[in-house]
């Protein structure tokens, strides 16, 4: 199945850019600033929750808290564009799959890759911050692709899933909004894991969350320059590639069936 897939992909490598560029057009069309945009909604975003929560729990607990939230918040936007982008996007391309013969997860991975593109525009952000909020630099730097990789891939697996929902049942647009909603804040983004490590049922929900595991072992990287131990990374994979083969089974029991609810 999984040779089916990436031989499928290959053949469909051109569209799959095509529509990327497409959607990258049409976010910035007329726009002034166009992609610096990517730039700038992460820096203003960071200015925003270092001056309303700095004086509650950043200056005290969390040092360089600007760059700390920088880069949650990043990688969070990130996983809530993309996923939101994923939910809608076999169903808005149903009139292009009327007309002729495309795979199906083309459209979901599409979102997920443009909006991993998105964020490697705004890790631009993350440089420009350490120049104002300078930290050690550390050869473990070069090693968050682990955990950007990681994370695209659990992504992806997740779009799919939320892809096929969204198929059957469009009430799923509605509760996805309240529940990344609760999931960012069940995130350690703007405040430190010790603060809910006590506390019995958010932490052990904060504990459980894969984004806290990639944003965490991401901040170890980058900001800390430690390398996460073999229990961590593990871990992270299992999230991953767990994530991607239950999307993937999903979809594909699923994908001939989206012709009848669409």
């Amino acid at each position: 199945m999984i040779k089916t897939y990436i031989q499928t992909f290959q053949k469909y490598r051109y569209l799959l850019g095509n529509l990327i560029t497409r959607d990258l057009k049409i976010k910035y069309r007329r726009s002034v600033l166009g992609l610096l945009w990517s730039l700038l909604n992460p820096i203003l975003m960071m200015l925003l929750l270092d001056a309303v929560f700095s004086m509650l729990i950043g200056a005290s607990e969390i040092e360089n808290y600007p760059l700390y939230v920088i880069l949650g918040q990043t990688l969070f936007s990130f996983f809530s564009e993309a996923t939101n982008g994923a939910l809608e996007s076999v169903v808005g391309s149903s009139a292009l799959m009327k007309k002729i013969y495309v795979p199906k997860y083309v459209f979901p991975l599409e979102k997920v890759l443009y909006s991993f593109i998105n964020l490697l525009f705004s890790m631009l952000a993350v440089l420009i911050v350490l120049m104002f909020k300078p930290i050690a630099a550390s050869f473990t730097m070069f090693l968050i692709v682990i955990p950007l990789g990681l994370l695209l891939i659990f992504t992806i697996g997740f779009g799919f899933i939320l892809a096929v929902l969204y198929s059957f049942f469009r009430d799923i647009k509605h509760l996805y909004s309240v529940l990344i909603l609760a999931w960012m804040y069940l995130t350690p983004v703007i405040y430190p894991l010790s603060i809910v490590e006590n506390t019995p049922v958010v932490g052990l929900i904060v504990k459980f969350n894969p984004l806290t595991w990639y944003i965490t072992y991401f901040r170890d990287l980058f900001l800390y320059g430690t390398i996460p131990n073999l229990t961590t990374t593990l871990i992270c994979i299992a999230y991953s590639f767990g994530m991607f083969i239950l999307g993937l089974f999903v979809f594909r029991k699923a994908q001939d069936k989206f012709i009848l609810h669409l």
